[in-house]
């Protein structure tokens, strides 16, 4: 079965950088023609795509966060991250990584848990 569980701190801090883990288990990330993407969820707002990174490690990100943020990933570990630097009070969202068969989509197929992160001093 595959599982994603994000990882990482609940509360940053303006201006600041954000980062997150996924850790995957059950499938390798590197697995033939899949995508590990990070997508968000204001509040009261819509799903957001903010980027992924391919099974040959290849990154893809929104135009709209493209100056800000970066997705790597570590293939011993079995994990991705995202980094999201200069946050403001807009970066609050319920942050979540997916995998997904294409790339700026919010209907992945197997999605995580989802973290709460909060942008505020």
């Amino acid at each position: 079965q595959l599982l994603l569980q994000e990882s990482g701190p609940g509360l940053v801090k303006p201006s600041q950088t954000l980062s997150l883990t996924c850790t995957v288990s059950g499938d390798s990330i590197t697995t033939d023609y899949y995508y590990w993407s990070w997508i968000r969820q204001p509040p009261g707002k819509d799903l957001q795509w903010m980027g992924a990174i391919s099974y040959t490690g290849s990154t893809y990100y929104t135009p709209s966060l493209r100056s800000r943020i970066t997705i790597s990933r570590d293939t011993s570990k079995n994990h991705f991250t995202l980094q999201l630097n200069s946050v403001t009070p807009e970066d609050t969202a319920v942050y979540y990584c997916a995998r997904d068969k294409a790339v700026a989509t919010t209907t992945p197929d197997y999605w995580g848990q989802g973290t709460q992160v909060t942008v505020s001093s």
